[in-house]
């Protein structure tokens, strides 16, 4: 199986590329018509939602550094 990388992109949207399945509440799959690249929404502005379609522009601000996640509670 292919490694799936995300990237969180500066003011925008989430990058998801290589071998991957996005699904609903109810876990049916969306058809991605073979693309191993989508962008996926993070503002909520998208009319595509799940998916970035740009709305995010000049909407949006979060610079993407990343950080440690405190330890994970037992």
């Amino acid at each position: 199986m292919a490694t799936t990388k995300i990237t969180v992109n500066n003011n925008g949207s989430l990058k998801v590329e290589g071998d991957f399945e996005i699904v609903d509440k109810n876990g049916n799959a969306y058809d991605l018509a073979g693309r191993d690249v989508v962008s996926i929404c993070r503002c909520g502005r998208s009319q595509n939602k799940p998916f970035c379609d740009g709305s995010h522009k000049g909407h949006f601000e979060h610079e993407a550094i990343a950080f440690a996640l405190p330890p994970k509670k037992v």
